[in-house]
């Protein structure tokens, strides 16, 4: 029987209540008094956030709170009941809405019932899922970091009619839900009064400031981590043999899979002005492999010089031959760095290649010197003496040509270590500071 007093108390106090209520006006004894309204937000949860088209999908919690000073009864007179929950397009509510909205179809909040109290005040909690636009600066992505405004206001009615505040200076946080790319580092909350050039009246409204922090492990094991392995990969070309063949395809092919990183770097980023740091790396680590593929075509350029070509000249001895290839451990069968170099001498090359212009007749000179008759030994005769003459030049001359081509070989050998430790060290300063500016 008591519950069913309470049951017919509510129904006379909604039908007494309502019965000349109008939810069109706003709800004051003095119309020239602004209304106080109340706003707080609770981020439930994350649901993406769209770097390219800097879009914010969030899940909030909106309470609005209010004083409605045509809902207020005696509590006594209707069986002790202090409080009803009633469907919220009962009253009159502020048009609060989201000013930075990104949703083409611009939703609002869910249409759920409101708590109203004895006193005439009123509360609304409304679930939302909102599309906010969010200014995106990807400058260190993958170790970047966001701030996301969310801007509540009042749509119609100004400052004078309408006092929106924040009922805390921070956003509630305490049912979040973790989301796995981004941490939430904080959400305070300001309040803004603001006059537009449409109107001459202040519009107050609140501004809750989502502070983000990417979790770059993703990025760091997908994309940053292959790009150095492969980084490292483009120096060694310079180790390869030059008669192998695979030089210049390896070179070739480390830039394409450098490339197939950045097409995907570049499909999830704005289009701005603003280049990540993984694309700056992306772009040098290309330019030094481009680089690094240019210097090994010249490399074997040298290291293919025929025997036609000219002998290494006397600075290229000194300086690649002995100290490069001293300070590159680069050395021959049976000798080690530290063992002395011979650097042969012009001296030496003119004696190797001087066969071809020694006479027959200096030959005879030298034999009659000897004590030789020459009318008595075969070896004075003329015409052999021309053909071994000749074969001694030839094998002089094959003999220069070999070596000639062997140091040339030498020459690009050392060039190919001095470049491979140069570039290593290069991909290992990038690395480290791309790590720092992260950092």
């Amino acid at each position: 029987g008591c519950r069913g007093a309470q049951g017919r108390f509510a129904y006379k106090l909604l039908h007494d209540l309502f019965a000349n209520y109008s939810s069109a006006l706003r709800p004051v004894e003095d119309t020239d008094r602004a209304l106080n309204v109340t706003l707080q937000v609770t981020l439930s949860q994350i649901i993406d956030m769209d770097e390219r088209n800097q879009v914010l999908t969030s899940y909030l919690w909106v309470r609005q709170a209010w004083l409605d000073a045509h809902l207020a009864w005696d509590k006594d007179a209707y069986g002790g009941i202090d409080s009803i929950r009633i469907p919220s397009s009962y009253v009159w509510r502020p048009d609060i809405i989201l000013y930075n909205n990104a949703d083409d179809r611009f939703g609002g909040s869910m249409e759920t019932n409101v708590v109203l109290r004895s006193d005439g005040h009123i509360m609304w909690d409304s679930p939302a899922i909102t599309k906010s636009s969010c200014k995106v600066d990807v400058s260190y992505f993958p170790f970047d970091g966001q701030q996301c405004r969310l801007t509540f206001g009042s749509w119609t009615y100004n400052g004078n009619q309408i006092d929106l505040r924040n009922r805390l200076d921070t956003g509630d946080l305490t049912d979040f839900v973790e989301n796995v790319e981004w941490e939430v580092l904080g959400m305070p909350a300001t309040r803004n009064v603001i006059t537009y050039g449409c109107c001459s009246e202040p519009y107050p409204d609140v501004t809750y400031t989502l502070l983000l922090r990417r979790r770059a492990s993703f990025y760091i094991f997908n994309l940053l981590l292959p790009c150095i392995m492969v980084s490292f990969l483009a120096p060694l070309g310079f180790y390869l043999p030059a008669d192998s063949g695979e030089k210049v395809s390896l070179g070739v092919t480390v830039l394409l899979a450098l490339t197939v990183f950045q097409l995907l770097v570049a499909e999830s980023m704005p289009p701005s002005e603003s280049v990540p740091l993984i694309g700056k790396y992306y772009i040098a680590t290309m330019t030094m492999i481009t680089a690094s593929t240019a210097l090994t075509i010249f490399i074997m350029n040298v290291h293919h010089c025929g025997p036609g070509a000219r002998p290494v000249p006397p600075w290229a001895r000194r300086l690649i031959l002995h100290h490069m290839a001293r300070l590159c451990c680069v050395y021959e069968v049976g000798e080690s760095c530290k063992s002395p170099r011979r650097v042969p001498s012009r001296r030496a090359g003119r004696e190797d290649t001087g066969g071809p212009g020694e006479s027959p007749m200096e030959g005879k000179v030298s034999a009659e010197a000897a004590g030789c008759p020459r009318d008595r030994c075969l070896c004075h005769h003329d015409g052999l003496l021309r053909n071994v003459g000749y074969i001694a030049g030839c094998f002089r001359r094959h003999r220069a040509s070999q070596c000639r081509t062997s140091e040339w070989k030498k020459v690009a050998k050392v060039m190919d270590r001095f470049f491979m430790w140069v570039f290593f060290l290069m991909v290992f300063l990038m690395s480290v500071l791309v790590l720092g500016n992260a950092a």
